[in-house]
């Protein structure tokens, strides 16, 4: 039995995750962006129309890759090179997401890969630090931290 605690999720979880099929992971995460865009919660703003983008859960073995096309998320079906790619574990996401940790703390303690287009990744960073959060989302945030 090993002394220290590990909290993340097991190693087998993300053996799995890396063999689901990259259309398959897309599909479900862009769901949820959409979800997002059509409450407004999430416009992406007009410097993103065209561009690319994957994001992995690095404790999870998932990535998902997806294009904003007129405003609107969409799934990308292919394992191919995105213009800005973003890793994370899950936790630090989620972080993130909530609005508990900024970007910039999680890249400069190196629990934030970023990698590609360094403009593109300056003007999303912008993007989600200035997006205003769900009300749910916030009483989320106070109740967990």
């Amino acid at each position: 039995m090993s002394s220290a605690l590990n909290l993340g999720p097991p190693a087998w979880l993300a053996r799995v995750g890396r063999r689901l099929p990259a259309p398959f992971v897309s599909l479900h995460f862009v769901a949820g962006l959409e979800l997002s865009r059509r409450l407004n919660w999430l416009q992406p703003p007009a410097e993103l129309d065209g561009r690319s983008f994957a994001i992995t859960i690095e404790d999870l073995g998932l990535r998902s890759a997806f294009t904003v096309r007129g405003g609107a998320f969409r799934p990308a079906w292919d394992r191919a090179t995105c213009d800005l790619e973003l890793g994370a574990k899950l936790a630090d996401l989620i972080s993130l997401v909530r609005g508990q940790t900024d970007a910039d703390t999680l890249f400069f303690q190196r629990r934030l890969r970023i990698s590609g287009d360094t403009e593109l990744g300056l003007i999303v960073k912008n993007w989600l630090d200035a997006a205003p959060r769900p009300a749910w989302l916030e009483r989320l945030r106070g109740a967990g931290g």
